[in-house]
């Protein structure tokens, strides 16, 4: 089972992803929060293995709430559910070490595969989302953009060769099962790289990971 907490400041829409979250067998709804303070705090009570929070909520925004389980409870994902997708709030939400960044006007279907993705140990990004992360990447100048991979390369570079192709695969969006399947290993060597892979890159989390394999080249 996957266990779930809800933080949004909107009981009928927390009602409303209970139900969509219901109609999967594999997804336990543990606890449900109206505000980011509430959140952290029914985090560290459940120990779920994902939350997932709204941005605009009293107390604590969502964003505030997900970079304090990150820092403080590093098993348990943040998936970012909201109305809002500036690239401002992506940006933030990413670099503070969520997993997921979904929007309210998705698909159902969406919310349930994100989730499982998740959990798997993979990240998700709904595909609006995924597009304006594409976008930035691909923005500026030739020269911006050499430096990155300059830049990308460099911190490629410290990684094995083994360590090389994990994070080719991560930047494809593999989870850890996707990935041990790939390479004939068992999960838990490969949750053993991506872990190593992270703290060598000095990043937080996979999706910044991902962004330094395609940047490197890695991945297309």
């Amino acid at each position: 089972m996957i266990r779930v907490l809800l933080a949004d400041d909107e009981a009928m829409v927390r009602a409303g992803v209970r139900a969509i979250l219901a109609s999967d067998d594999e997804i336990d709804v543990v606890a449900e929060a109206g505000d980011g303070a509430e959140a952290v705090e029914l985090v560290r009570k459940h120990r779920p293995d994902v939350a997932v929070l709204d941005i605009r909520m009293p107390r604590m925004d969502g964003l505030a709430a997900g970079a304090e389980i990150r820092r403080t409870l590093p098993d348990t994902a943040v998936v970012i559910l909201t109305t809002f997708s500036e690239d401002a709030y992506i940006a933030k939400a990413l670099g503070d070490g969520a997993s997921g960044f979904l929007l309210k006007s998705g698909d159902p279907r969406e919310l349930i595969a994100g989730l499982k993705a998740v959990a798997e140990g993979a990240a998700y990004l709904s595909p609006k989302v995924a597009q304006r992360v594409i976008a930035e990447l691909g923005a500026g100048t030739g020269g911006g953009r050499m430096a990155r991979a300059a830049e990308a390369k460099e911190q490629v570079d410290v990684l094995s060769p083994r360590e090389r192709e994990v994070l080719s695969l991560v930047g494809a969006g593999l989870s850890n099962a996707e990935i041990a399947a790939r390479l004939y290993l068992v999960e838990g060597t490969v949750k053993a790289y991506v872990s190593a892979v992270l703290t060598r890159l000095e990043v937080k989390n996979r999706v910044q990971a991902a962004i330094i394999a395609y940047e490197a080249g890695l991945v297309s």
